[in-house]
């Protein structure tokens, strides 16, 4: 199977908010309608958040990846934040995730942003490995409180 990767378009609204709705699940985190719909409208507009799919042959769309840009104090350039990345379990292991990576390793190169990273848990085994091969395991332990 050939998986290519475009942007997100307004008539994948209905697959996206599957894709997006498992992933929310995996991490266990629970979001309102509201705010998929407020985040659905800012992908829409591309200037802050954006997202590309993976597509299968027949263009059936089996992954996402959610990326932004941010200014850094340690670089001139911008950073790229991999934010959310998920394919559909059914279609794992074809190369959707490395092809979704790869995408925004171009797009942030295409932007002049000095480094593309992302964060996940340490339970995410099966991910981990991918993320292995295309990445570098930092040493940074995060921390946050919510407001």
């Amino acid at each position: 199977m050939t998986i290519t990767v475009r942007p997100l378009a307004a008539d994948d609204k209905d697959r996206w908010r599957v894709l997006w709705h498992g992933y929310l699940t995996f991490y266990g985190h629970p979001i309102t309608e509201a705010q998929t719909e407020e985040l659905w409208g800012r992908l829409m507009n591309g200037d802050e958040l954006y997202c590309l799919v993976a597509c299968t042959d027949g263009g059936d769309v089996i992954g996402i990846v959610q990326y932004l840009f941010q200014a850094t104090t340690w670089t001139v350039r911008d950073k790229c934040y991999l934010q959310d990345l998920f394919v559909d379990p059914d279609a794992r292991i074809g190369g959707a995730g490395r092809a979704l990576i790869e995408a925004v390793y171009e797009k942030a190169a295409d932007a002049d942003a000095s480094e593309v990273y992302w964060m996940t848990q340490q339970f995410n085994s099966v991910a981990r490995v991918l993320y292995d091969r295309v990445g570098e395991l930092t040493p940074f332990i995060k921390y946050r409180k919510y407001l």
